[in-house]
């Protein structure tokens, strides 16, 4: 594309944003009232001038020129007036700080092949969340992705904090919801009783900059946590199994560490599972309920748990499974022939409960800080849909997520600050996991 190319697409791109902002004003004066004062009192001031015009302008003056200049001023004069509109709307039309967006996004690299950068076209208040502010972009044929790659040059260059970013219009502009940089998610978030969902097993994770995260489990029955030591994830796990037992849920918990991270407060309320061969009894139990389960709704004809419990009034409760360090289980490495059948066993019902619990209500959290693709088969994984991690490497993140995201958009030094498998960020709620 030779630089005369790209000056006529710059100048086309130009006069169709100058169109653009003519528009916007003309809404603006209609939605707002300043703006549609500022627009009459500049139509009312130029009325007045037309009218006394030969007042202002004293005419008189110039003798035998006199018809001439009044001839002059009186083409002039409406022109001036009609431009000085279009001026003022294009004003009213233009977002605050679009030439600054706009520069500091060329600055970046967020380009096309044209050399333009995205223009900004609004700025506003999300109505849904007002601590959020929505820029609305034309991409100049940027697509999505290129913003996603470039995200956090993007939130440089706007300096923003990124929420999410998303197509409007039929992919006619871009939208990014983001705060000030000053504005980032606390570091800490106590754990209040308010937080408590009153929807049916929904458990509430922590907080977004688009508002409160949460699970349905009803939905999305089985969650899998990632991060390395230290990043918070046992801490998210105790919150989850907290919410989980508070909604009426039987929580079992594999802690082979002697139940060290759970105080004794838990023991008393969960099913504890602290040996190999105590675990493959309780799966053992567990998939035997879930056949038992599968076979009361088949004869009733209701399509989960919720349903049979509204038809038949039997109140069957969700039970959950949960284990701190999934490897634990799974990990073959220096097993004999023995350990490694028994963790075959293990590994097969977690594989059934992970692909048919969701309709009988039995779920799995499972979390790990291995960094080891082999840890985790796939047909466990591929039916973990909720996947959170926190502070970890790219091998660990890309096993959590199938990105490296975690590793590139967490900070090294941060605790509680987890992202989703849809690119969202949160800060955990901390829960000191005794008030159960």
């Amino acid at each position: 594309m030779t630089r005369t190319d790209k000056d006529h697409i710059n100048k086309r791109t130009e006069n169709r944003h100058l169109l653009r902002r003519m528009k916007t004003g003309l809404t603006a004066v209609k939605d707002t009232p300043y703006k549609g004062l500022l627009l009459g009192a500049y139509l009312t001031g130029a009325v007045l001038v037309w009218l006394f015009r030969g007042h202002l302008f004293s005419l008189d003056n110039y003798g035998m020129f006199s018809p001439v200049l009044e001839a002059v001023i009186n083409l002039l004069l409406p022109l001036y007036s009609v431009g000085g509109l279009l001026a003022l709307l294009v004003l009213l039309g233009t977002p605050w700080g679009g030439r600054e967006a706009r520069e500091g996004l060329q600055r970046v690299g967020l380009t096309n092949h044209a050399g333009e950068a995205p223009v900004l076209l609004s700025k506003y208040a999300d109505g849904d969340n007002p601590r959020l502010t929505v820029w609305e972009f034309d991409p100049c044929g940027i697509p999505l992705k290129e913003w996603e790659d470039k995200r956090a040059r993007v939130e440089t260059a706007l300096d923003s904090i990124i929420a999410k970013m998303e197509w409007g219009e039929g992919r006619k502009i871009i939208r990014v919801y983001a705060v000030p940089a000053a504005s980032d998610l606390p570091a800490l978030l106590p754990w209040k009783d308010k937080y408590l969902s009153p929807d049916n097993f929904v458990l509430v994770l922590g907080e977004s900059l688009l508002g409160p995260v949460t699970v349905n489990l009803a939905h999305i029955p089985h969650v899998l946590l990632g991060g390395s030591t230290g990043s918070g994830k046992s801490v998210l796990l105790k919150l989850l199994l907290m919410q989980a037992l508070r909604k009426g849920a039987e929580v079992y918990i594999a802690d082979f560490k002697g139940g060290v991270d759970f105080p004794k407060a838990w023991h008393g309320k969960c099913h504890m599972v602290f040996r190999e061969d105590d675990l493959l009894y309780v799966l053992g139990q567990l998939t035997a309920v879930l056949e038992y389960r599968k076979g009361r709704l088949a004869e009733t004809g209701c399509p989960n748990i919720d349903a049979y419990n509204e038809a038949t009034g039997d109140g069957l409760p969700r039970l959950v499974f949960a284990c701190d360090e999934v490897a634990e289980l799974l990990d073959r490495t220096g097993m004999d022939k023995e350990q490694k059948e028994r963790a075959s066993q293990i590994e097969s019902k977690l594989a059934l409960i992970a692909r048919q619990g969701r309709a009988f209500g039995i779920h799995l959290i499972l979390a790990t800080q291995r960094p080891d693709a082999t840890i985790i088969p796939g047909q466990i994984r591929n039916n973990l849909d909720f996947r959170v991690c926190g502070r970890a490497d790219s091998v660990l993140s890309q096993i959590i997520l199938d990105s490296t995201a975690a590793a590139d958009q967490i900070p090294k030094d941060a605790r509680g600050r987890f992202l989703l498998h849809d690119g969202t960020v949160f800060q955990g709620y901390w829960f000191d996991g005794d008030g159960i």
